[in-house]
């Protein structure tokens, strides 16, 4: 294939990460552990912890699912953008066993912990006094939460991993049948990908306030989680391209293509979450309402100010620029807010339930944010280091790097070399 020459003089390994950069994450790792193991031990911690543990999970959740998103996107369109960037993405994408067993406390809580300690109260309600938990008494019940949540678990980590089997064999001989089932497994993909996606909004974030529903809450978690990936892969890429191992590969184009996306996104959470707020406004159901009427109390209702401003305003209005989008200035400090931006929307749709009279950033938040990042972070850089840096023979690297053949052969013309 093209993308053969274009890549044949790189090393199928990795460069190996730096060992400064590679203590960070064991660092991390340890001091949030410690103080993850200090909230689920100490008996006045616990439920704070429990809280803590979710906004965490969801949070790191967000990466894993939007690098998921980014990989079947590329199969899906056939892209050739996102070639360069592909094998951090899938990386991102197989983190789904960190994930599932970060999943475990939280089914702990769910299975054994009392009234005064459990994230899911609707799990000690009785639904014959409660209407709105017996309207959703299909879902809503203690087994089918367990074996939906395990369900989606194992639907994740099928599709991360058989997306990587398949790229990874593509590496070893180009053949056109790993390609055909990378698009196979990608048609499907999207589709199991809504919907476990959304569960998983539902059962874990949405359901800490059962009364309520909205039927856009899947696409707004959907919406954040690959804003914030997307900045989270920016970042990751300008460090790789500066080491050393995406260097052959990565052109200016790349992160133009990346700052289009990080921008267009900006501006469909934005969308996403006005009309969830003003459909609920407009229709002034109190069953819907009263989610709203706690997030207008306190601190919440300056937090929800900071969101539209920060989450929205800030990014949209730096991105419009064409060149703003590959400048590092810009967007390295952006893709950092952008995880500050994630953290309270988060926050806005969990801790309410914990801290009603207002936001709240306890020192177990950013304990167990440092453990699970610290933990994922080293499973990254595990993989990474384990796999060749980019696809080695996908049959559209060369258009990513602007060489273009003639149909009958001959010697390339354009851009890189």
């Amino acid at each position: 294939m093209a993308s053969t020459a274009a890549v044949a003089h790189v090393p199928s390994a990795a460069a190996p990460v730096s060992p400064s950069l590679a203590r960070l994450p064991l660092i991390l790792a340890a001091i949030g552990g410690v103080g993850a193991l200090i909230g689920m031990l100490v008996p006045g911690l616990q439920k704070q912890f429990a809280f803590s543990w979710l906004l965490a999970f969801m949070f790191y959740l967000s990466l894993m699912l939007g690098g998921l998103f980014l990989v079947i996107l590329h199969h899906l369109f056939d892209a050739q953008w996102s070639v360069p960037i592909r094998r951090i993405t899938e990386h991102l994408a197989c983190l789904s066993p960190v994930i599932a067993v970060f999943f475990v406390p939280i089914l702990v809580n769910a299975l054994v912990a009392g009234p005064e300690k459990t994230l899911f109260q609707w799990m000690h309600s009785d639904p014959h006094q409660d209407h709105a938990l017996m309207a959703k008494q299909a879902l809503f019940n203690k087994p089918a939460w367990v074996v939906v949540s395990l369900a989606v678990l194992a639907v994740w980590y099928f599709l991360t991993h058989a997306l990587r089997s398949a790229s990874l064999k593509q590496d070893l001989d180009g053949a056109a049948s790993h390609t055909r089932r990378l698009r196979f497994l990608a048609a499907l993909g999207i589709f199991l990908f809504a919907v476990t996606l959304t569960l998983g909004a539902i059962l874990w974030m949405k359901s800490l306030q059962w009364q309520w529903f909205s039927t856009m809450y899947g696409v707004y978690y959907f919406a954040g989680s690959v804003w914030l990936t997307v900045g989270t892969v920016y970042v990751i890429t300008m460090f790789l391209h500066r080491a050393g191992p995406l260097r052959p590969v990565i052109q200016p184009v790349t992160y133009h293509d990346m700052g289009k996306l990080f921008f267009a996104f900006t501006v469909f959470y934005a969308y996403i979450a006005f009309s969830q707020y003003f459909l609920i406004w407009n229709a002034n159901i109190p069953e819907e309402t009263f989610w709203y009427v706690l997030r207008e109390k306190g601190s919440w209702w300056s937090l929800g100010m900071l969101m539209i401003f920060g989450h929205f305003f800030l990014p949209f209005l730096l991105l419009l620029r064409i060149d703003t989008k590959m400048s590092l200035t810009v967007m390295l400090p952006l893709a950092v807010w952008a995880w500050v931006m994630h953290f309270c929307d988060l926050s806005f749709n969990i801790m309410p339930v914990l801290h009603p009279e207002g936001f709240v950033v306890h020192w177990l938040d950013l304990a167990c944010m440092a453990f699970m990042g610290g933990v994922m972070a080293l499973a990254f850089i595990r993989q990474f280091r384990a796999h060749p840096p980019f696809p080695q023979k996908d049959p559209r690297m060369a258009e990513a790097l602007g060489i273009h053949l003639p149909a009958t052969g001959g010697k390339s013309h354009g851009g890189a070399h």
